[in-house]
């Protein structure tokens, strides 16, 4: 961390004063400016450091995803006394979803502070709830864990969700398209491919939905389960209009 530290003095600056919006999105004049400058670095517009590391928000993203999966959990316990783990589990998966972070992150801002290249694959729409959770992370780091939960809470939780609504909104659609193809006796199946996408160094996935060996729907995503949710997500809807 040390040498992170060292190469943003380098790159960013060092003694610069406070972003006036970035005071307004966070609350307080941060301590160490050049860890938030990072969090907005995505990797598509990566820097080099003088020992030739590369520089950008991932690492600082692996830290806020699980900063902000321990506060919703314990948010969630709270908000429900009397619900099981598995319904906890899926209201925590439906608010860390990453389409899901990616909107809440440009409802407050976020977006307007990334650094980012052209982007072409699909992974491209999530750049900004990266960017929220490597935030977080940055916030994590210069001022600890009640400072990056109050944040989440008061930034995101208390007043850009809904949980009543959330709880009534599917985001499970393999599982309905499954249950669909069981009801009308319908052979159904996944076919995943991964593919590479040399702008971003990242790996992308297109998955096919086929019924009856008949193509229903396609999606892309960064993850194969992302991929066959969007494939889904497109039949399910296609069904539903019928």
């Amino acid at each position: 961390m040390a040498k992170i530290f060292l190469a943003l003095k380098l790159l960013f600056l060092p003694g610069k004063k406070c972003n006036k919006k970035l005071i307004k999105l966070l609350g307080y004049c941060p301590r160490k400016q050049a860890i938030y400058d990072l969090a907005f670095i995505h990797s598509s517009a990566s820097l080099l450091s003088p020992d030739k590391s590369v520089i950008n928000n991932e690492r600082l993203e692996f830290l806020g995803d699980a900063v902000l999966d321990a506060v919703v959990a314990e948010y969630l316990f709270s908000n429900y006394p009397n619900k099981d783990e598995g319904f906890l589990s899926m209201m925590r998966s439906k608010i860390v979803k990453r389409k899901h972070l990616n909107l809440l992150a440009i409802k407050i801002g976020i977006d307007k502070f990334i650094v980012a290249n052209a982007l072409n694959n699909s992974g491209s729409k999530h750049v900004s709830g990266n960017a929220f959770e490597a935030l977080i992370g940055a916030i994590y780091l210069d001022k600890g864990y009640k400072k990056a939960k109050k944040f989440i809470i008061h930034k995101v939780l208390n007043t850009q969700i809904n949980l009543e609504e959330l709880e009534n909104t599917e985001t499970d659609f393999k599982s309905r398209i499954i249950e669909w193809a069981q009801k009308n006796r319908s052979e159904i199946s996944f076919e995943n491919q991964e593919e590479y996408s040399a702008s971003d160094h990242s790996a992308l996935f297109v998955s096919r939905i086929m019924v009856e060996n008949q193509l229903m729907g396609s999606g892309k995503g960064s993850s194969k389960k992302e991929a066959e949710q969007n494939a889904a997500e497109q039949v399910y809807n296609s069904i539903s209009s019928h």
